[in-house]
């Protein structure tokens, strides 16, 4: 086949009485949706538990620059500016005329500690905050007046805007792969190349409060009774379905720093860290778990089911399968979503007649419809082949 635009990554996970993705209540997330309420794990938390994993294939190995989300990344170009033998008084000036000339947001005339903390957290590349820091290192050395060092700074911003905008993964893998959205004047925005679905539990919400307490342990020996505390907190249980998209052309286009409507064109060469990008989020998002209250109710899991198709045509969701809710005395819970899923695509196939390749991996005896059965390291050998050479 021809080098496919999408590659849709269709998931089921099981957690057993787990706090996933908190609310601001401290309660489960949900969802309603179809004929029941679910839990569901936000998309913004799957995407930062893959972005920080770190194991064999975390994205960091991948060799690739970062990115740091923060508010407090101009105290971070100050204090690397001051590291780099500027003078602390010049390298705030510095950092005060990165924010004035309208590098994050304004600073409102703020002076200071103060004027160096963003209205929101920033997601800035390693390789910004070092060309911003070398450049300001440079200006520092000419304009020792605070006004002339400010002026410099504001009119480097301006002349060599596309500049920082041209900087190869500048702004970080992250950026390349999630997207950066920024109000600045100077920082480019990102189109996110992967698009993450909320999950949500196939059946109806499994909840329940569970009630704990804390012993203290001297009152204990002293021959007191009674506890130190008295606590509650909500557990969930469920079969999670979920969702990721792969845009290619944008994938390649953000790592490659080619136009995106190019992608077709671009050599395999071109395309070897996209490929090897889709090889790593293919083991994180199977093996990777999201989870507040870790070190209580330990939630680590590995995907039961994983089905990964690539294709030409606009992306669609599997989630319609579940929009009656299975039964939650259904026997084999997990083969049967997984029937669900499989009738689902039969149904679209017929519908539709999309030519998509199909593979995946199950820990059940499980059929698809045109699809080949794989272990993980298969699987994302696949999709890595898929993006690099077109052998889908």
């Amino acid at each position: 086949m021809t080098l496919p635009r999408f590659l849709q990554i269709h998931t089921l996970h099981n957690y057993p009485a787990a706090l996933l993705n908190r609310d601001d209540a401290g309660l489960a997330k949900r969802l309603p949706y179809g004929d029941r309420v679910r839990t569901r794990i936000s998309s913004q938390c799957l995407k930062r538990h893959w972005r920080m994993a770190d194991d064999a294939f975390a994205l960091k190995r991948l060799e690739v620059p970062m990115a740091v989300r923060s508010r407090e990344t101009l105290r971070l170009i100050r204090d690397q500016l001051v590291a780099a033998g500027v003078a602390e008084e010049q390298a705030q000036q510095a950092a005060e005329g990165l924010r004035a000339a309208g590098l994050l947001d304004k600073g409102k005339d703020r002076k200071g500690e103060d004027a160096l903390e963003t209205g929101q957290a920033v997601l800035l590349g390693y390789a910004e905050i070092n060309y911003l820091v070398q450049r300001c290192k440079t200006l520092a050395a000419k304009h020792s007046d605070e006004k002339a060092l400010k002026a410099a700074i504001a009119g480097f911003l301006k002349d060599e805007k596309k500049n920082i905008e041209a900087l190869r993964l500048g702004s970080g893998l992250e950026s390349a792969l999630f997207g950066r959205m920024v109000t600045s004047d100077v920082l480019a925005s990102r189109d996110a190349a992967v698009y993450v679905a909320h999950s949500f539990t196939v059946h109806e919400a499994q909840v329940e409060n569970d009630y704990f307490t804390v012993v203290d342990d001297l009152l204990r020996e002293a021959g007191e009774t009674g506890s130190a505390g008295i606590f509650d907190t909500e557990l969930a249980s469920g079969l999670y379905y979920g969702y990721v998209v792969v845009d290619v052309p944008q994938l390649v286009a953000n790592l490659e720093g080619v136009n995106a409507g190019d992608w077709a064109r671009v050599a395999p060469e071109q395309r070897a860290l996209a490929g090897r990008v889709v090889q790593h989020l293919l083991h994180l998002v199977a093996t990777v778990s999201p989870g507040a209250k870790r070190g209580s109710t330990a939630p680590f899991e590995w995907a039961k089911f994983m089905l990964v198709e690539a294709g030409d045509w606009q992306p669609r969701s599997l989630a319609g399968a579940f929009q009656n809710a299975l039964p939650q005395n259904q026997p084999a819970l997990r083969k049967a979503a997984v029937e669900r899923i499989a009738d689902e695509i039969a149904q679209l196939d017929a519908a539709y007649e999309a030519p998509l390749a199909r593979r995946y991996l199950a820990v059940d005896a499980a059929q698809v419809p045109g699809a080949q059965r794989l272990a993980l390291g298969a699987l994302a050998d696949w999709a890595q082949d898929a993006v690099t050479r077109a052998e889908a």
